[in-house]
């Protein structure tokens, strides 16, 4: 019958235990605490060790951790080497042709948005008084202790949002056109005098500010100009953002290839990416939560290969929130453009905000814009032509590299809505 061996354990485990070796006093252990000393040569031994302490000895052992003291550890003595001013203009020179390639990516057989910016400038003009409401944060809750709680950070930010849309109104009236350009061109100064001091939530209070005003149709004869004018900060401020993030990726060892994926991207940058977005979300009002986001949508590079292919039909559905048929046009105008800069194969949107436009445009017979051309003593002859800088430009997307029939039909298309809806005839 089978019975269990008998087995003396302490027996077989002193027999696998390793062979113990004594040690000395004064003997190297690796386990052993270290005390590193710094000779007059710039070289540190290790006291307790079997080798030399002597400095002069060339048996000494040299921490190896210890020669960042010295300035003789290989990364010191790389950037020693290395020029700033080099450093520097090969930083300027990878800007200038990441902007070159993105540039690029329509090619120069598209007429590019600043070649039709000069002539809506000079067209639509106005010698009615302007104004301009400046919605002015209260500086309450600024102050605080320097150690907050991240939590507490976010409340803040947070707060400070809301401060500047529930704060102090200050509204500037009776400005003639070019004061009110003069005004303009001060705030896209803030703004980047603003992200040069590190002053973020500043930044975005002014990109909020001027978006708000392209709600605001009071001299509507002049708002082809005010779009060509607001839609600069925004777009100064989308480039501040997108260099922001970029610069997080990019150290004196590496850069970011030229068209670079969202793995290329350290979690630093995608962090940072996502708490813009996270602060666009917050604002409450439709329109400049719609431009802010729009003019950061290049960032989303950095997240996700398919976030722009996500966020334009969320964007494009965004405007039907719009009921102003003018100011939605617009803002159907910029969607396309800034779609155009990062993702000119996404049809899908274009076309889109085509059709949408199609069935908004009616609304210009409705109660809402006639009052308002009546008030304003513009008649629809005159109150027409401020549509075609957008959908000259939609049209313009739409036919980029398209079948020669839809080009055809989107180029013919332009006048024959404006002529049929100038005699109220149905499209």
């Amino acid at each position: 019958p089978w019975h269990s061996r008998n087995r003396n354990y302490k027996a077989e485990f002193a027999s696998c235990r390793l062979e113990a070796v004594p040690l000395e006093f004064g003997d190297y252990h690796p386990l052993k605490p270290i005390t590193v000393t710094e000779s007059k040569t710039k070289k540190v031994t290790r006291k307790g060790s079997t080798s030399s302490t002597s400095s002069s000895s060339s048996s000494s052992m040299v921490d190896p951790l210890s020669s960042v003291l010295d300035g003789t550890d290989p990364l010191s003595m790389f950037a020693a080497t290395a020029d700033p001013a080099a450093l520097t203009a090969a930083a300027d020179s990878s800007r200038k042709k990441r902007d070159r390639d993105d540039n690029s990516v329509v090619g120069s057989d598209f007429e590019p948005w600043a070649n039709k910016r000069g002539e809506i400038l000079a067209r639509y003009t106005t010698t009615e008084k302007l104004s301009i409401n400046l919605f002015m944060g209260s500086e309450k809750g600024r102050a605080g202790t320097a150690a907050f709680a991240m939590s507490e950070k976010v409340r803040t930010r947070l707060e400070e949002l809301d401060d500047f849309e529930e704060g102090s109104q200050k509204e500037l009236l009776n400005l003639t056109q070019q004061d009110y350009v003069n005004r303009i061109e001060e705030l896209n100064q803030s703004l980047k005098d603003a992200w040069a001091s590190d002053q973020k939530v500043k930044a975005l209070k002014i990109v909020i500010q001027c978006s708000k005003l392209l709600s605001d149709t009071s001299v509507i004869q002049f708002y082809p100009s005010k779009f060509v004018l607001i839609t600069d900060i925004l777009d100064t401020f989308g480039k501040l953002v997108y260099e922001r993030i970029f610069s997080m990726c990019v150290d004196n060892r590496s850069v970011l290839p030229d068209h670079f994926s969202p793995e290329n991207a350290n979690d630093t940058a995608k962090e940072t990416c996502l708490n813009w977005f996270f602060k666009i979300a917050s604002i409450r009002e439709l329109i400049p939560r719609f431009y802010v986001e729009a003019s950061i949508l290049k960032c989303n590079k950095f997240l996700s290969k398919t976030g722009i292919s996500e966020c334009l039909p969320r964007l494009t559905c965004m405007i039907r929130g719009i009921g102003d048929p003018l100011v939605s046009v617009y803002a159907r105008a910029y969607l396309c453009r800034v779609g155009m800069e990062v993702a000119p194969h996404l049809k899908e949107s274009l076309n889109k905000n085509f059709f949408d436009f199609l069935l908004t445009f009616k609304q210009i017979h409705g109660d809402t814009v006639q009052n308002q051309l009546v008030v304003q003593g513009v008649d629809l002859p005159s109150y027409l032509p401020l549509y075609p800088p957008a959908m000259d430009w939609i049209f313009q997307c739409i036919s980029y590299h398209a079948p020669e029939v839809t080009a055809r039909c989107s180029y013919t298309l332009c006048p024959l809505i404006v002529s049929n809806v100038s005699t109220n005839q149905p499209l």
